[in-house]
């Protein structure tokens, strides 16, 4: 039995290796991919610092206004390696992106044995929604959080004595950073679905402890949020209450499947 148990975890644990190299190998190859065209991604972050974000009260919407935040000045690197390897994450993140639809698929058929025939032709839309979650929530932060958090970091209380002067490598970590952040935030609803299959929570639970699922999005938002004002923190905390009611609409789906 001792030997059975031990063979049994063998397996998985050389299954798990597998899956590992083969998102590595498809890594790998997205990263000398986007390593050519880091520049390009590189004039792309410049976005934020190129445009703010204003609401129109009267037209009752969000639009783009073209305001260089550092038209004054340029982004520096202040070590020799500084801009080598600000293109390496660039590069890497750029991958990362990139290959999502690898990676989820490889962590479906890692699972996929435990689940019922039926479950295992979900595969496609897993991946599907999975991957266009993330990348939502990165387009997200990019296009919405990141232009105020600019506007509101560069310009708080500088007076005329102080002129904004960003590490390019600083600028690029801070912009990454946010960006997977908010992009791992918005797996939200996979997340809640993945936990009511392995039975740790019922959608009769998340609906209960609503208020406090509402709670903790503001507490995040305040945390991973770039800026102190509340009106950022309520960006990404609406979205996330949103996220975690979704959650709970597609695992009442999903478990009223499995009493069928």
């Amino acid at each position: 039995m001792a030997d059975t148990k031990m063979m049994s975890f063998l397996e998985h644990l050389g299954e798990f290796r597998k899956k590992i190299t083969v998102s590595l190998i498809a890594l790998c190859v997205a990263f000398v991919i986007s390593f050519n065209y880091s520049e390009q991604i590189l004039k792309s972050l410049m976005f934020p610092l190129q445009y703010t974000l204003d609401f129109s009260v009267k037209k009752m919407h969000l639009y783009f206004v073209y305001e260089d935040k550092l038209h004054t000045t340029k982004l520096v690197f202040l070590a020799p390696t500084e801009a080598f390897w600000m293109n390496m994450k660039i590069s890497l993140v750029a991958a990362l992106m990139l290959v999502l639809p690898v990676l989820f698929q490889q962590l479906w058929s890692f699972v996929s044995p435990g689940l019922h025939a039926k479950e295992k032709k979900y595969v496609v839309p897993f991946v599907i929604i999975a991957t266009g979650l993330f990348l939502t929530g990165a387009a997200f932060c990019f296009f919405i959080v990141l232009p105020f958090a600019m506007g509101f970091l560069l310009t708080y209380k500088i007076g005329d004595f102080m002129m904004p002067m960003l590490s390019a490598g600083q600028y690029v970590d801070f912009c990454l950073k946010f960006m997977l952040a908010f992009g791992a935030v918005f797996e939200l609803p996979v997340i809640i679905i993945f936990f009511t299959k392995m039975g740790f929570v019922t959608p009769k639970t998340l609906a209960k402890h609503r208020k406090y699922a509402i709670l903790l999005a503001f507490v995040v938002a305040a945390i991973l949020t770039p800026t102190p004002d509340i009106f950022n923190q309520t960006l990404m905390a609406v979205p996330m209450i949103v996220l975690y009611e979704v959650g709970i609409l597609m695992s009442r789906i999903f478990v009223r499947q499995e009493v069928k």
